[in-house]
């Protein structure tokens, strides 16, 4: 026993090490190096399953399809050139979030918010049915219930059309899906993979990093992004946690090839074979459907993720809060923000900018929801506006800046989706969306509770060690 002892003694000394010149944050690194030297045993596996900060593989994996697709890509570029959008003069944040989502803002894109459940596998299901040669479909949780069912059926009457397939999901997040369903969906030629992190001799511990995308293409013209997955709780059926309260988007026209960009890497990690028999073409609507519709949208997809050389979500949207000249309204399930944006948020407050925070009262997490109170309540005392949505579980991930633009996507305001996640997230720069999102978020405000008065330190002593410890923690997640 004593030997053993020692060994992880040895191993939690190299481990830290390795925490200090590796880990994410400098409060994680100290949290770590605390660990591993105070409970070496529990902590040194726990160090080489948790503590990676890179996804050595996929950048590996990247650049082999960076140089197969690079030439390819040039033709896009040049076909993209007449929707490539300049900034504006007061918006000097463009030039690096344009650097950050390695895509300008592109126009000439219809864009559809849809709330809930209904909406949005209403409008998934249509442009499925619309496709004529191809769709890309991949979700974190997929699941093999109703809706799952129905979209199943749905994939193999567009394969009898002859509409190629290609199915992405992550196999935590779909940890449930029967292997069984799977086989059907194979059978019928559709392409079904599993995103597979811990693939390679590199990544064998790799279980910490998750792809959350939520991604469907169809024929290079139309993508859906957003916080649903596929699942019948998505459609309020999940007793503990309903009604489910999110919000998804449907886009339309040349800033699609970024999502589709996004999931050609995605399925090259997971297959290692390259999609050649994908459509590079923007979209251009006709002059009727144009009319119709308002194809008049500025809109960029920004990925992100722990393959990234820097860290993409938080400094966006860091960027993006300083950027604000009037407010920062943010929908979130799980609020835990790191140092960057905690402090960009107190700048908002400090210029008296409207800031308001959106958190659900029921929460599936118990750690979060414990952490969260730390950040909240801080927050409140300098003047921010907090809301506890009442009527249901609130799970969108959405950010309104100013009157000129919002952010709907897969990302929520804690350290998980900002560095260990693959994640995607588009920005609408448009006058009429933001106020469509606007009217969203007043009426979710409606169904919650201000409690912009709750502070913490006023809370009994449990409640303050719960809080203070999860939020202690979670740097180390």
């Amino acid at each position: 026993m004593v030997t053993v002892f020692l060994i992880f003694q040895f191993l939690g000394l190299i481990s830290s090490v390795n925490a200090i010149l590796k880990a994410r944050t400098a409060q994680g690194a100290i949290a770590w190096v605390v660990s591993l030297n105070t409970f070496s045993i529990l902590a040194v596996p726990a160090y080489w399953i948790f503590g990676h900060s890179k996804f050595e593989g996929y950048v590996e994996a990247h650049r082999s399809s960076l140089i197969n697709v690079r030439k390819e890509f040039e033709n896009v570029g040049h076909a993209l050139e007449p929707f490539i959008e300049e900034p504006e003069q007061n918006f000097p944040a463009y030039e690096a979030i344009k650097t950050l989502a390695e895509f300008p803002f592109l126009g000439g894109n219809g864009v559809d918010l849809l709330v809930d459940g209904e909406a949005t596998f209403d409008s998934i299901y249509q442009g499925i049915v619309e496709a004529e040669n191809y769709v890309l479909f991949q979700f974190y949780i997929l699941r093999a219930d109703d809706i799952g069912n129905k979209f199943k059926s749905l994939m193999f009457q567009k394969a009898d059309e002859g509409v190629t397939i290609y199915i992405l999901y992550d196999e935590y997040g779909s940890s449930d899906l029967p292997s069984s369903w799977i086989a059907e969906l194979q059978k019928r030629q559709i392409q079904v993979l599993p995103f597979n992190t811990r693939d390679g001799m590199k990544n064998p511990f790799q279980i910490n990093f998750r792809n959350h995308r939520k991604i469907v293409v169809v024929d290079g013209h139309s993508t859906w992004v957003g916080g649903l997955n596929i699942g019948d709780d998505y459609l309020h059926q999940y007793p503990k946690l309903s009604p489910w309260r999110d919000t998804h988007l449907k886009i339309k026209g040349p800033a699609t090839l970024k999502a589709q960009y996004t999931f050609l890497n995605d399925w090259y990690w997971a297959s290692k074979t390259l999609l050649s028999d994908l459509s590079w073409e923007p979209f251009k609507p006709d002059a009727a459907e144009a009319r119709f519709h308002g194809f008049d949208k500025k809109v960029l997809l920004i990925s992100s993720g722990p393959a990234d050389a820097l860290e993409t979500s938080s400094l966006f949207y860091t960027q993006a809060i300083n950027s604000a000249q009037k407010r920062i309204w943010i929908a979130t399930p799980y609020f835990i923000p790191d140092d960057a944006t905690m402090n960009a948020l107190r700048l908002a407050i400090l210029k008296k900018l409207d800031v308001r925070i959106i958190t659900p009262k029921l929460n599936d997490n118990w750690f979060v929801d414990n952490a969260a109170k730390v950040y909240l309540s801080k927050l409140a005392s300098m003047g921010a506006k907090i809301y506890t949505f009442e009527a249901g579980f609130l799970h969108q991930k959405v950010m309104l800046i100013d009157d000129k633009a919002a952010v709907v996507g897969t990302v929520n305001f804690d350290n998980r989706s900002f560095r260990l996640n693959f994640e995607i997230s588009a920005v609408v720069a448009d006058p009429k969306f933001a106020k469509s999102v606007e009217d969203m978020l007043l009426n979710d405000i409606g169904n919650s509770t201000d409690v912009s008065n709750y502070q913490l330190t006023e809370q009994n002593i449990w409640t303050r060690l719960k809080a203070h410890g999860c939020a202690l923690m979670s740097p180390l997640l």
